[in-house]
């Protein structure tokens, strides 16, 4: 089974683990792209906030994931 994730600040992202998403509090660009690279295989969509996206080149982001930036 698949699962969900969100990368960004705890603080925009709280809610959504309330539906069972796996949040990971990365605060700085470093941090979004640790959490990135150590996503576990089962991960099939990602969810961002638009600060975490912006700290994500564009060829990181296909491998085999979807991803979408959340809301402000």
């Amino acid at each position: 089974m698949s699962r969900i994730a969100a990368l960004g600040r705890w603080t925009e992202l709280a809610g959504y683990a309330l539906a069972g998403v796996e949040v990971v509090d990365a605060r700085d660009p470093e941090a979004v792209r640790r959490a990135w690279d150590g996503l576990a295989d089962d991960v099939a969509v990602v969810l961002l906030t638009a600060e975490a996206r912006r700290s994500l080149s564009d060829p990181l982001l296909p491998r085999d994931r979807l991803w979408a930036v959340v809301p402000e």
